[in-house]
């Protein structure tokens, strides 16, 4: 019978869309099981064929359980807000929520192509004001919210004012930006803007001078990752460091949490070692070192016991202090060096580990112990945002000081004898003459750490304390495609709307790049200020700081939404609250992730963070979000390469090149011919402008391509869209073949020819139900050997499914179809239960099957197949028979039988008889159900 599989497809996921067969109940009479994919960004390229991986494992994880009995939440929505829809809408005019849609639009077409089970009626998108009114929501929360480092938690902003009304100051343990001290009554007699920026100084959402990576092209603030060798990743522009005032995220006073819920965690160990090594815990003290004008520079070190080999100081070009300490001979040096510098991101100064450079102040610090001046310089390699943005320099004991004292001819004192992991190690500190110098003779290493700990504090000068590289998140960007800040402002100071305001929509712009001004893009607003009085948005022209005050005009940056859309799937249509507690609190964590190993130190730390403050808060239970997350492999493009004759338009065949000066330049690799590597030339010539009047040297009349396996992207034309594999071969073959490459966390290459193994399959698997064009499946009972095939199966794909050995279970599925069409098995009692076993793999073909079997109901919520040990017992086991240890023969042996009825039925066999001849037998070993070995 012939497989059509356009019609058949087309047909179920009609069938699935009508009926809404994945559709998710909220009724609690079931066990919950959340399967989630990390947040696709809605590109205008859309899918191609290395996208859908991750997808369709979860898919599969996803049916499994449904046919397992769970309540399975399978959501889809979109992190639609994004830089690329707003380029493109400087760029055309074209505002970003149109072509967020159309992009959404063909994602859709293209998901749905491929027969995924998500609960499309659970669809969110972060650029939809009902959505993110509850991001608003959550950022003012924060904005009302502490961190008590007593009760280790987040807490309403009142109970700080309550302290302070009552104690000021004292007795307080927060997290703050600087350390505040005042009385209750000084509190009380505070004015209500100095308060206000007191509580700034605690608010979990605060506003403060930041340095920034400023891209003034793209007129905004770039993350990290937006970055790419000193230029924005979109455009290629430059990028410098800034200093801006920007709200930031308090994720700093997590750290600790961040940490201990990674053992709580079922993640793979890289993605847990890159949190761990982000957040970076050390343990040290905080010094204070005196300069010669009155200064004081606090720094923070690891290895206070080495502050006698402390020869100079270092601090950051942002440190406040620079322009303090820096003398008027220094002033010009110094100030070249902080422009150099700003050029270049934090990635790049942090990875550039053996070039040094650096100026001098022209000021001298005083060694608290040693009691000798040393000299201040500014570098790069000390950055402001870890620890103190100043470091105290060793350079006997740390390689980058070293090399900078080398560079700057600086002394170099050694005062640890021994390597820094020994433990039973000596120090001398005869360089001293502030402190005795036999100060730490003959302490290890971590006595010695406390003994210089203990001395620092008793100098005043310091105290031991627990740093964490991990700095608190800018929360702003200056682009106007992103969720508006909820923040008005009065007296300069920031108020959060009214809940009631929400959500605060983004306004209608003329153009999508900053104001003349430099505002951001919100700033060409003609309706966004905030009336107090009357509680709306109105006009901005009026603003008159007594009633109408302006909003702010940055927006959230990407991270924002993506924080906490897996709560909202939970409960995505209420308008109320950002999620019923009784919802949270039934599908709490999402039970498997799946996602690339790019999000490890943002979006997961982020959502980590989001989701710690909301149970803080009462808002939800579960203190962590993921508990099981997969990181998928990529899968590589095959890209295709032509050879230009430098200096010219000449392009010569692979295989030619020889003597020839070339550049390999990509080319799409729908311009080959078929599967070959030969180029269609005329259709490369029609390709681009610049390539129709190539020329071509030839080999044997072709030209033949290079090839090389690489990263699919649309960059390097290596991409195949999954629409042409799914007209060609099916979702199923798709689906299958994704699956067949190779296990889940490994990067694989993809081949279009290798799926014709996989369509193959799926014919052989559709002609066991038919004879000829008749569907035809018996009543009959099957044979034990039949049994024995469907439950090894269910045993193999059980196992595979749960250890997400997804490519082994097609090999699986390929064995036990042939082996069923050898033995022409059509019984029903095989075939039924065989199509639920390959439905999460292959759902349309297996529904097709299921409904012709006589099925009304859809196979989704049919019960997994049960195990039945029994049938794999062996009757006759398929003995290798050896003669001194090399393999002559097989024979059937019933499997219950003993050495010696073995022993005695082969000196019988005729085979035997023969390979013996006339020699005898010295030796004869059995091994039950593996070998016999006749020893001669």
């Amino acid at each position: 019978m012939f497989y059509d599989h356009q019609q058949i497809e087309k047909k179920w996921q009609k069938y699935w869309e009508d009926n809404k067969t994945y559709k998710t109940s909220d009724s609690t009479d079931k066990p919950k099981f959340y399967v989630l994919d990390m947040f696709p960004y809605p590109s205008g390229a859309g899918l191609h064929v290395g996208h859908p991986l991750g997808y369709i494992a979860s898919d599969i994880y996803a049916r499994f359980k449904r046919h397992q009995g769970f309540n399975v939440l399978h959501p889809v929505g979109y992190d639609s807000f994004g830089l690329p829809a707003e380029q493109y809408a400087i760029q055309t005019g074209t505002h970003p929520a149109i072509t967020t849609e159309q992009n959404i639009t063909r994602y859709e077409e293209q998901l749905r192509k491929i027969g995924f089970s998500f609960d499309w009626s659970r669809e969110v998108r972060t650029s939809d004001a009902s959505y993110y009114k509850w991001t608003q929501w959550i950022f003012i929360q924060l904005f009302h919210s502490w961190y008590n480092k007593d009760s280790d938690k987040a807490e309403s902003i009142e109970t700080l004012i309550k302290h302070f009304e009552e104690k000021g100051t004292e007795g307080l343990n927060a997290n703050q930006n600087e350390e505040l001290n005042f009385t209750s009554e000084e509190w009380k007699n505070s004015s209500e803007i100095k308060k206000e920026e007191i509580l700034l100084n605690y608010r979990l959402a605060f506003r403060a001078e930041t340095t920034v990576n400023w891209c003034p092209a793209l007129g905004t603030v770039l993350a990290n990752d937006e970055i790419k060798d000193g230029k924005s990743e979109r455009g290629g522009y430059p990028v410098f460091q800034k200093k801006m005032m920007q709200w930031s995220m308090r994720i700093s006073a997590y750290s600790e949490r961040l940490l201990q819920g990674l053992k709580t965690l079922d993640w793979p160990q890289p993605l847990k070692d890159a949190q761990e090594y982000w957040i970076g815990k050390s343990q040290g003290a905080q010094v204070r070192f005196a300069t010669e004008n009155g200064e004081t520079i606090e720094i923070f070190t690891t290895r206070p016991d080495t502050i006698f080999g402390a020869t100079f100081m270092v601090l950051a070009p942002e440190n406040p202090l620079v322009q303090n300490l820096t003398t008027q001979e220094q002033k010009t040096e110094v100030d070249q060096y902080i422009e150099e510098t700003s050029k270049k991101t934090e990635r790049d100064r942090m990875a550039d580990v053996k070039n040094v450079s650096g100026a001098f102040t022209g000021s001298y610090a005083i060694n608290p112990f040693t009691c000798k001046n040393i000299p201040v310089y500014i570098s790069d390699y000390v950055l402001m945002g870890y620890g103190t943005g100043a470091v105290m320099a060793v350079p006997a004991h740390d390689e980058r000081d070293h090399r900078f004292a080398k560079k700057f001819n600086l002394e170099i004192i050694k005062v640890v004898e021994s390597d820094v992991d020994v433990q039973e190690e000596a120090y001398d500190s005869k360089d001293s003459v502030c402190v005795n110098s036999d100060f730490l003779n003959g302490l290890n290493y971590k006595d010695a750490k406390s003994k210089i700990i203990a001395e620092i504090e008793n100098k005043g000068i310091g105290h031991g304390t627990t740093n964490y590289r991990q700095r608190d998140a800018i929360f702003s960007r200056q682009r106007y495609w992103g969720e508006p800040v909820p923040i008005y402002y009065k007296d300069g100071m920031p108020y959060t709307l009214p809940n009631s305001a929400l959500p605060l929509e983004l306004p209608e712009v003329e153009k999508y790049l900053p104001t003349e001004d430099g505002d951001p893009p919100l700033g060409n607003a003609k309706t966004f200020a905030w009336d107090e009085a009357n509680q709306k948005v109105v006009d901005t022209d009026l603003i008159d700081d007594k009633t109408v005050f302006p909003l702010e005009l940055s927006t959230m940056p990407g991270w924002a939404g993506s924080s906490w859309y897996f709560l909202r799937y939970m409960d995505p249509n209420d308008d109320a609250v950002f999620a019923k507690k009784e919802l949270t609190d039934y599908w709490g964590q999402v039970d498997l992730y799946i996602g690339g190993s790019e999000h490890a130190t943002g979006h997961l730390l982020y959502s980590r963070f989001w989701n710690m403050f909301l149970k803080d808060r009462g808002y939800i239970e579960q203190n962590e979000p993921f508990q099981k997350l997969i990181n998928q492999g990529m899968i590589l493009g095959m890209s295709a390469f032509v050879y230009r004759i430098d200096g010219t338009n000449q392009y010569v065949s692979k295989n030619l090149i020889g003597e020839y000066k070339t550049q390999a330049i990509h080319v799409d690799v729908s311009l080959l011919k078929g599967t070959t590597d030969e180029l269609d030339t005329e259709a490369f010539k029609s390709w681009r402008p610049d390539y129709a009047d190539a020329e071509f040297i030839l080999e044997d009349g072709k030209y033949i391509t290079g090839r090389e396996v690489e990263k699919m992207s649309k960059s390097k034309y290596n991409v195949v869209n999954p629409d042409d594999i799914c007209n060609e071969y099916g979702a199923d073959g798709l689906r299958l073949y994704e699956m067949f490459l190779g296990p889940l966390e490994q990067s694989k290459p993809w081949n279009t020819q290798g799926l014709s193994g996989v369509y193959g399959f799926l014919k052989k698997f559709w002609n066991l139900y038919f004879d000829g064009d008749n569907f035809s499946v018996s009543d009959e009972e099957p044979t034990k050997e039949e049994y024995k095939i469907l439950h090894t199966l269910i045993k193999k794909v059980n196992f595979d499914i749960e250890n997400f050995s997804f490519n082994t279970s097609v090999s699986s599925f390929m064995i036990a179809v042939n082996e069923l069409q050898k033995l022409k098995c059509n019984k029903r009692n095989i075939l039924q239960p065989l199509a639920v076993v390959i439905s999460p793999y292959a759902p349309h073909i297996c529904e097709e099957v299921w409904n012709l079997l006589g099925n009304n109901a859809s196979i989704e919520f049919e019960p997994f197949p049960t195990l039945d040990e029994s049938y794999l017992i062996e009757d006759e086991i398929d003995y290798p028979v050896s003669f001194n240890g090399k393999m002559k023969f097989k024979i059937k042996l019933a499997a219950d039988l003993g050495k010696e009825e073995v022993e005695k039925i082969m000196m019988e066999n005729e085979d035997v008889k023969r390979f013996l001849g006339d020699k005898s037998v010295k030796n004869f070993i059995f091994v039950p159900k593996k070998i016999i070995n006749i020893v001669i």
